[in-house]
C-alpha cells in the first residue's frame, strides 16, 4: 500500500527488475545544500567523484531502507571514488529552524546507521534541480547518478512508474555505479557512451 504525503509525495516499493532507463546525459545544475557540522556545500565540490544523490523524507520507510543499502555501496565503492549523499526535503517543514533541521537529519543518520553525509535542502530547490513541476505527484526517494565530470546519467522520474522502479532496484544502482566509476569521462565521449548504452538497452 502506497502512502501519500501532502498530496504530492508518496512512497513506492522497490522493484526487483535489473534494467534502468538512462536519462539524457546533461550537465548537473549547481546545487547548494546544508550538511550539519559542515555548513553549506555545493554539488560541484564533489567533482571528480561518482555521486549518488538521494532526496529523501526522513519519515519515509523506503527512504530509510534505501539509505541503508546506499551505505553498503559507500563502503564498497567509496575507496574507488564514489560518494553518496542524502538530502532531506522535509527537515525545514513546519517552520523549523536550521538547528532543528540539523537535529532531524542527524537523528536519521544515527538511527539508520547511514555511513555517508546526510543534509537538508528546501523542497522547492530540489524540485528545481530535478526539473519537476510542483503539480506533479512525486514519490520518494528520488535518485540522481552523476559522473566524475558532473554529468547526470540517471535520474528517477517524479512519479511512481516502471522506470522509477527499474532505477531504484539495488542491482541496477550497483551496476550503474560500477559503470560510471569505469568511465574515462572525457566530455567528448558522452554522446557515444549514451548511444552505446541506449543500444544495449534496446537489445535487452
Amino acid at each position: 500500500m502506497k502512502t501519500t504525503l501532502i498530496s504530492i509525495f508518496g512512497f513506492a516499493l522497490i522493484s526487483s527488475s535489473l534494467e534502468a532507463q538512462q536519462t539524457e546525459i546533461r550537465k548537473a545544475p549547481e546545487l547548494a545544500f546544508t550538511l550539519p557540522g559542515q555548513g553549506q556545500r555545493l554539488l560541484s565540490q564533489y567533482r571528480g567523484k561518482v555521486v549518488a544523490l538521494e532526496f529523501i523524507l526522513t519519515t519515509c520507510p523506503h527512504c530509510q531502507a534505501a539509505s541503508r543499502e546506499m551505505t553498503k555501496f559507500e563502503q564498497e565503492y567509496g575507496p574507488k571514488g564514489f560518494q553518496a549523499i542524502d538530502l532531506a526535503i522535509n527537515a525545514l517543514d513546519e517552520g523549523r529552524t536550521p538547528d532543528q533541521a540539523a537535529q532531524i537529519v542527524q537523528m536519521f543518520a544515527q538511527s539508520f546507521q547511514v555511513g555517508f553525509p546526510v543534509g537538508y535542502i528546501p523542497r522547492d530547490q530540489m524540485m528545481s534541480f530535478m526539473g519537476f513541476n510542483m503539480a506533479e505527484r512525486m514519490v520518494v526517494p528520488q535518485l540522481v547518478l552523476i559522473d566524475r565530470k558532473g554529468y547526470i546519467h540517471y535520474q528517477t522520474p517524479a512519479g511512481e512508474s516502471a522506470d522509477w522502479q527499474r532505477l531504484m532496484n539495488n542491482n541496477a544502482i550497483q551496476q550503474h555505479i560500477e559503470e560510471l566509476l569505469a568511465l574515462g569521462n572525457p566530455v567528448s565521449k558522452h554522446s557515444s557512451h549514451a548511444a552505446s548504452t541506449a543500444s544495449a538497452h534496446s537489445g535487452q
